[in-house]
C-alpha cells in the first residue's frame, strides 16, 4: 500500500473545496484504501457533508461530521467541529480534511492535534476565477498568500450548469500562472465528469484532470 495520504481542501465561497474533497475521499475508496473524510467546515454551516455522509459512508468513506439533528437549534454552537475531528490525523488510514473557505477557513486547521507537525499534510487551495475573490492571476496570488500554509493549487473553475471545456480550460492557464508566481504546483484541474471527459486525461497546460461526481447541490441542510 502507498504511503498515507493526508490532504485539507480549502478555497474562496463557491470555490468547489468540499466537492473536490469528497470526491478525493472517493476516489481513494475505490482503490481499496482506508480513508476517513473529516467536515472542519464551521465558516458556511449550511452547505456542509451533513446531509450526504450516511451515502459517503455506504461507498466506503468514514466521514467525521455532525448530523443536521444534532445540531438543529444549537444556534452558533452547532458551528463548532465535532470533538472526535480534533484527533482525526491520528486515525489510521489515508485522512481528507474539508476546511472552511477563505482565510477564517484556513486556520481552522489550528484546531486539529498535530496538524502543525504531521509530516504528511498538504493543504490545497481550490480555485474557480468565476469567483470575484478569484477571477484573476493577481487576485489569487494576494487570496493565496492571505490563507496562510497551501502546498498547492487545484484548477476548479466553473459556471455551474453552464460549465464548458473552455471555461475550464481558461482557468487553467490562469490557475497555472499564478502558481507560477506563487512557486506552487498546480495538483489537478477538476471538472465535473462530462466536462472533464471532453477535455481529456490532461489539460491545456499539462495538469492531469479530476472528474467530479456532484453532490454538494443536494447537500443544503
Amino acid at each position: 500500500m502507498p504511503e498515507r495520504i493526508v490532504e485539507a481542501y480549502t478555497g474562496e465561497y463557491a470555490g468547489g473545496k468540499s466537492e473536490n474533497a469528497l470526491n478525493r475521499a472517493l476516489e481513494l475508496a475505490r482503490r481499496g484504501r482506508k480513508v476517513t473524510l473529516v467536515d472542519l467546515d464551521i465558516v458556511e454551516p449550511c452547505y456542509t457533508l451533513r446531509p450526504i455522509q450516511k451515502e459517503l459512508a455506504a461507498r466506503g468513506v468514514n466521514v467525521i461530521a455532525w448530523e443536521t439533528k444534532q445540531t438543529t437549534g444549537l444556534g452558533e454552537a452547532g458551528t463548532s467541529i465535532k470533538p472526535e475531528a480534533r484527533w482525526a490525523l491520528r486515525r489510521e488510514g489515508d485522512i481528507i480534511l474539508d476546511i472552511g473557505y477563505g482565510v477564517e477557513g484556513a486556520r481552522t486547521l489550528r484546531l486539529l492535534e498535530g496538524a502543525s507537525s504531521n509530516p504528511d499534510l498538504r493543504v490545497y487551495a481550490v480555485i474557480n476565477i468565476s469567483r470575484p475573490m478569484t477571477s484573476g492571476v493577481k487576485e489569487i496570488v494576494e487570496q493565496v498568500r492571505g490563507m496562510g500554509r497551501i502546498d498547492g493549487l487545484i484548477n476548479n473553475s466553473h459556471l455551474g450548469d453552464e460549465t464548458t471545456a473552455e471555461v475550464v480550460q481558461n482557468g487553467a492557464r490562469v490557475v497555472s500562472e499564478a502558481a507560477g508566481l506563487l512557486g506552487l504546483p498546480v495538483i489537478a484541474t477538476a471538472a465535473a465528469a462530462a466536462v472533464a471527459e471532453k477535455i481529456g486525461p490532461a489539460d491545456c497546460m499539462g495538469n492531469p484532470v479530476r472528474p467530479l461526481e456532484r453532490f454538494m447541490p443536494r447537500a443544503f441542510w
